[in-house]
């Protein structure tokens, strides 16, 4: 909106309210028009839907304690007859242009800009000033080593991310100008489709939601303001991290802008496999051959862990193919800082060759219990036994 519009709507008028009315009938005044003269309910009616549009801007204005303040302050320096046309009290013989009241230098006066740089102050202190916004949120990915994922690691990182343009220091403005506010958002990034109780808020789309736009764009950057920025972090990976998980860490992503909140990092995990250990959760995996003779008369058996000295498990007399033995605490490291368990699975090896004593040995059990028919139970239950 210009200067000149500004002031000369009279949004107390617009509402039906008196210049002194109170937040709440300005409130209770707004709601009441804006039901009768909403678009939904008045299809078709441009006359409704432009009437609609003039509350909802009386209300953007009179709503906003700062803002109604402002306008208030903007439109007596014209009450007072300070600034009629035709002269103080609106009698001279010198013309006004409202015009050249709110352009730029006329002729390099001492005020320079002109007196649109005194109201477009005005208008703007402490008002609808672009907002910080916070960094882009930016995607990297790792590969970990077994033992990493399942300990932890400090692990190099190197990111390519939007930052400040180190040429302009972020205003998108070449060196020697400055950008300007946009006139569509009055450097709040974001224009209202409907305000008040049906406010619809979207980036503006003439400054992209910056709130200034730049005439004269800085040769890196092309007037964004940002440019790509390579960096190298160091970052802890927690422990007990599994393949494919995607961790977020908070404030490491792209740096924000006019002061705002950085983004966050999120790192995927790629985790290599070991040759011996699996993982299960929380607890790791491990296949341990065993002898006929550990199998069937028990015994104990040495299992090896993970960067940690070996343990050693009792195993049971007739212990079966695929029997899972528990090793506690020898496991991966959980959030809490304890392990889970190392789970231990039997295989029982079966000799390809047998020869000499063992096969004496051998033939001589097969006697020994050939009235025990290890698929006699499942005949029965075939028959129905």
């Amino acid at each position: 909106m210009s200067g000149k519009d500004y002031v000369e709507k009279d949004y107390y008028k617009v509402l039906g309210v008196p210049k002194d009315a109170s937040a709440t009938e300005i409130k209770k005044t707004y709601r009441k028009l804006a039901r009768e003269f909403h678009p939904d309910a008045n299809k078709g009616d441009t006359k409704a839907e432009e009437r609609f549009k003039d509350i909802s801007e009386a209300y953007d204005v009179l709503s906003d304690e700062k803002r109604r303040k402002e306008y208030d302050e903007a439109r007596s320096l014209f009450a007072n007859g300070g600034f009629r046309p035709g002269g103080p009290g609106g009698t001279g013989s010198y013309s006004f242009d409202f015009g050249d009241l709110f352009s730029g230098s006329q002729g390099g006066g001492a005020a320079g800009g002109g007196l649109g740089d005194v109201f477009g102050g005005l208008f703007n202190r402490g008002g609808r000033q672009a907002q910080p916004r916070r960094g882009a949120d930016v995607e990297t990915e790792v590969t970990l080593s077994f033992e990493e994922a399942v300990d932890g690691a400090t692990v190099p990182l190197r990111m390519t991310s939007q930052a400040p343009c180190r040429l302009c220091n972020g205003t998108g403005a070449k060196s020697g100008t400055t950008p300007r506010v946009c006139p569509t958002c009055v450097g709040s990034g974001t224009v209202s489709r409907g305000q008040g109780a049906f406010a619809l808020s979207e980036p503006c789309r003439d400054c992209r939601g910056r709130g200034m736009i730049v005439d004269d764009p800085c040769p890196d950057c092309h007037g964004s303001g940002r440019a790509s920025s390579a960096r190298t972090m160091q970052v802890r990976i927690p422990a007990g991290v599994q393949d494919a998980q995607r961790i977020r860490l908070k404030g490491k992503g792209a740096q924000g802008e006019r002061g705002g909140q950085p983004g966050d990092l999120y790192v995927t995990v790629h985790v290599d496999p070991h040759p011996v250990f699996g993982r299960k959760a929380d607890n790791l995996t491990v296949t341990v051959p065993v002898s006929f003779p550990e199998a069937a008369l028990g015994g104990t058996i040495e299992v090896p862990t993970l960067n940690g000295p070996s343990v050693k498990l009792k195993l049971p007399p007739g212990s079966a193919n695929g029997l899972t033995l528990r090793a506690r605490g020898k496991g991966a490291t959980r959030k809490d800082g304890t392990r889970g368990d190392l789970l231990v699975t039997v295989e029982v090896v079966v000799p390809q060759h047998v020869t000499g004593d063992a096969l004496t040995a051998l033939e001589q059990y097969r006697e020994a219990t050939a009235s025990d028919d290890p698929r006699a139970a499942l005949f029965r239950a075939a028959k129905g036994a």
